[in-house]
């Protein structure tokens, strides 16, 4: 079959977000065409270029999330008076104030029925406009759209933080609109495009779904959405400096999308029960819910988690990329109780700080360490040592990953947020005893093989690390059930199998049905033969393909070739 991979800020591109396991998906499924739709973050991201691809890859479209120039699109009478309803049932949906019965995420309401048919209504317009008119880019910076989203918010009925909104207020949220919807005015949804693959697969909600919602409207391509991490509530996380009349709109804008996204995909594939949770109570329907963990790779880990003994077995061993969401100054006090009662042991730190505050997080954990635990010597003429020492992988002592894991007999993990805990997974490879805070997904990819404690408590993670220091045998016996855990649940393989059979399982359900119209535009009964979506050059009609549901405007010949770069007509 022919996949449609929509990412957003990740794969094909050297560096992003969920590059390595859409790389490895792909790598997997050779059976199987792909072309990828990518947007990017920056034009740093698109001057780095893309990772080797694959023979399977058809074709690559890309197109940039960080800017976009100005269309130069001049509406007439009567396609500014369609964008001033659309834009403007918009703005109401998302300034309306909470309705009854209504479920609430993070003080978000959650539209029932009706209101969500209203936003689907008024982003559909728009996407129908774009097409129509050639593009949105200039009429969503125009004031028409800012003018539409004060009287949203003047409105009777409106949220009460909507109706303080201020006129900086109101242009930050209509930048951040325009920016949102800059997918709508693309032309990846005619026949030669999304409408020729059988299936769309969103390799994360928010921007990148919306293409494949869009594919799913004009040409009816199933959707498949996949989180890791989800969106709505990165959004919640990230909108901490803006004004309350800010946050609320944003919030309530990709809290719609969001629930559009979820009612619209034939299903859901979340990465751990943690994003389950915040999908069911976005909307999602549970029936459409299927849990598909990521796969990692397990074999640069084999040697490490198969020797019997190399660990020290006084040392704790902290892996990670060091912010200040990984709490390191909690464990920082929670080594210091650990030495009162253990004095041999020592803590080494290994990661790279991420980004400027990373660095200034860094400096601050250092600052503490040398604070807490002034060097130490042997005797009068040693030379003094700290027992925490922060590190990088790449060095001569810590050369690789796997070799971060074999330093130590006990790997912590301290977080105060934590979404799926990748560096959790590779101690379970390395089959290392764990203690771990209990936040986002660590109960449920521990499963028991692995001490839990709260987050933002020293003393609980002290005690944890000590009874695990004093007992080897429960180490060697919690590390093996973690390694056993791990190759079960957490493998490529699996995650590969799993998404191969949600393939066949939609395609089989919910397939494109297309028309073949022959040269006086009637419908050619027969047309489409089974041998067609088979890889290959078959047949070369002069006829026209229609995904059913599209326009007979847009529909164009069929390609009739297939090369790297610009793909081939499924």
């Amino acid at each position: 079959m022919r996949i449609g991979l929509l990412t957003e800020g990740g794969y094909p591109y050297v560096s992003g977000d969920a590059g390595l396991w859409c790389d490895r998906l792909v790598r997997g499924l050779e059976q199987h065409e792909f072309d990828i739709y990518a947007l990017s973050r920056g034009e740093r991201q698109e001057d780095e270029g893309w990772v080797s691809l694959p023979p399977q890859v058809n074709r690559v479209l890309t197109a940039p999330m960080w800017s976009a120039e100005d269309d130069g699109v001049v509406y007439g009478r009567r396609a500014r008076r369609r964008f001033a309803e659309a834009y403007g049932e918009l703005a109401a949906t998302l300034a309306a104030g909470g309705v009854e019965g209504a479920e609430s995420v993070e003080g978000v309401e959650q539209a029932p029925t009706a209101e969500a048919d209203r936003f689907a209504n008024a982003l559909y317009g728009l996407a129908e406009l774009a097409r129509d008119e050639g593009g949105l880019v200039g009429a969503l910076r125009s004031e028409t759209a800012v003018r539409a989203l004060e009287r949203a918010c003047r409105a009777p009925g409106a949220r009460q933080a909507a109706r303080e909104a201020r006129v900086p207020d109101l242009l930050a949220v209509a930048g951040h609109l325009e920016r949102a919807l800059r997918p709508l005015s693309l032309d990846w949804y005619e026949d030669d495009g999304l409408g020729a693959v059988d299936l769309c697969h969103a390799a994360s909600g928010g921007p990148a779904a919306l293409p494949g919602l869009l594919a799913r409207h004009f040409c009816g391509t199933p959707l498949l959405v996949t989180e890791y991490g989800v969106r709505l509530r990165t959004h919640y996380l990230a909108e901490t400096e803006a004004s309350p009349a800010v946050r609320t709109l944003l919030a309530a804008f990709h809290g719609r999308l969001a629930a559009e996204t979820y009612r619209r995909a034939a299903l859901v594939t979340p990465g751990n029960t943690h994003a389950r949770r915040w999908q069911e109570r976005c909307g999602a329907d549970r029936e459409k819910l299927r849990t598909v963990y990521p796969g990692m790779d397990a074999s640069r880990f084999t040697e490490v988690g198969e020797s019997a003994e190399c660990a020290d077995p006084d040392t704790l061993v902290w892996v990670g990329r060091i912010e200040p969401a990984k709490d390191l100054i909690s464990l920082l006090h929670a080594f210091a109780d650990i030495r009162k009662e253990e004095p041999k042991t020592r803590l080494r730190i290994i990661g790279t700080p991420a980004g400027s505050e990373g660095a200034a997080y860094l400096g601050h954990c250092r600052a503490l360490a040398a604070q807490l635990f002034p060097d130490e010597a042997d005797g009068l003429h040693a030379v003094g040592d700290n027992p925490v020492s922060f590190e990088e992988i790449g060095g001569p002592e810590v050369p690789g990953v796997a070799d971060a894991y074999a330093a130590g007999a006990v790997t912590v993990l301290s977080s105060v947020v934590e979404g799926f805990p990748i560096g959790l997974v590779e101690a379970m490879f390395c089959a290392r005893a764990t203690v771990s805070t209990d936040v986002g997904a660590v109960v449920e990819v521990i499963g028991g093989t692995g001490l839990v404690v709260p987050p933002r408590n020293p003393r609980a993670l002290a005690e944890a690390c000590v009874s695990l220091l004093r007992d080897p045998e429960r180490r060697e016996r919690l590390g093996a059930a973690a390694r056993a855990r791990a190759l079960e649940l957490f493998t490529v393989e699996q995650n590969i199998t799993a998404f191969h059979s949600i393939y066949l399982e939609i395609v089989s359900s919910t397939p494109v049905r297309r028309v073949v119209l022959d040269g006086t535009g009637e419908p050619l009964p027969f047309a489409a033969p089974a041998e067609s979506h088979v890889p290959g050059r078959w047949t070369c009609h002069a006829t026209r393909l229609v995904a059913r549901g599209g326009p007979t405007w847009a529909s164009g010949p069929a390609p009739t070739s297939l090369t790297a770069t610009e793909g081939a007509a499924g």
